[in-house]
């Protein structure tokens, strides 16, 4: 069942990215097609649309409910770290570890790794400058 609103939402989504790429033909600024290079504009942002739902349509396999709208919330504060958890989460996919669907606690761990992997340490240095200042015996002239 699953599987085939999977399906449906994908070709819905890729009619309309064909309705999308297909309509926008006139971005060129009117000059013609082969002097102005929009053709392979339009190619790489179609291909790059159609990488970014692949991505969300393998999250949305491996992550439950739960679990991608903890993910979304934290895209929203930091951009990077989800993408990184996102990363990790399709490559375990690809890799064959990803048994199940991943629960938000399982999400929380990933996410823990991930900090653990990325934290930097703060170090904090004082250069106090050093006055040799000999006019300080002359207080009496």
């Amino acid at each position: 069942m699953e599987d085939d609103e999977l399906q449906q939402i994908r070709a819905r989504r890729m009619a309309e990215l064909r309705a999308q790429s297909g309509g926008s033909g006139s971005s060129t600024g009117g000059l013609p097609a082969g002097l102005s290079g929009g053709k392979d504009d339009d190619d790489e942002k179609s291909k790059k649309s159609q990488m970014e739902e692949m991505r969300r349509t393998m999250l949305i396999q491996i992550l439950d409910g739960e679990a991608r709208e903890r993910l979304s919330r934290i895209a929203i504060v930091k951009p990077d770290k989800a993408r990184a958890v996102e990363d990790l989460l399709i490559r375990m996919a690809q890799g064959g570890q990803v048994r199940s669907k991943i629960t938000e606690t399982q999400l929380i761990e990933l996410l823990e790794q991930v900090n653990q992997q990325t934290k930097s340490e703060t170090k904090i240095v004082y250069n106090r400058r050093r006055y040799d200042d000999s006019d300080d015996d002359d207080y009496g002239l």
